[in-house]
């Protein structure tokens, strides 16, 4: 008489493997590596295109959830809305349309710190004209060392 090895467990090894239960962290850090070189590489072109050296100020930076409509005036004096020249005259009939497709944000204007302050009004006011009352001016921050303690008597 022959009798199976496998006895009433057809196809069935008679040692099983017990499930794992820890995180394979391996695979979780090659992915946090690849997203740190994603952000690395991407973050650089978050800026807005038109380069101009803004003024230094101490002032905190603001947080913005949507896209901000932004208003550039190089030191030569051309005029950018976003990345696209746009004459003097032409920026109000721009804004009012922009205004009629329901964008009802604050603009921030960048302008250059060698630009005269009478051409940076001059923009304001336009983008007033157009109906647009809150308006909002760029600087980069600059880190103030801490004020130095006056001695104790």
């Amino acid at each position: 008489m022959a009798f199976s090895v496998q006895g009433g467990q057809r196809g069935r090894s008679k040692y099983r493997r017990a499930p794992m239960s820890e995180i394979n962290v391996t695979p979780m850090v090659d992915v946090m590596l690849v997203l740190l070189i994603v952000f690395m590489v991407a973050a650089p072109l978050l800026t807005v295109g038109v380069p101009v050296d803004l003024p230094k100020t101490q002032a905190a930076p603001l947080s913005e959830d949507k896209e901000p409509l932004t208003i550039t005036i190089k030191s030569t004096g051309q005029i950018f809305l976003q990345e696209t020249e746009v004459e003097a005259d032409a920026l109000v009939p721009r804004l009012e349309a922009i205004a009629q497709n329901g964008y009802e944000q604050r603009i921030f204007v960048r302008a250059d710190s060698s630009i005269d302050y009478g051409r940076v009004m001059d923009v304001m006011g336009r983008i007033n004209a157009a109906g647009y009352s809150k308006v909002g001016l760029v600087t980069d921050s600059v880190q103030q060392a801490p004020a130095a303690k006056a001695p104790a008597r």
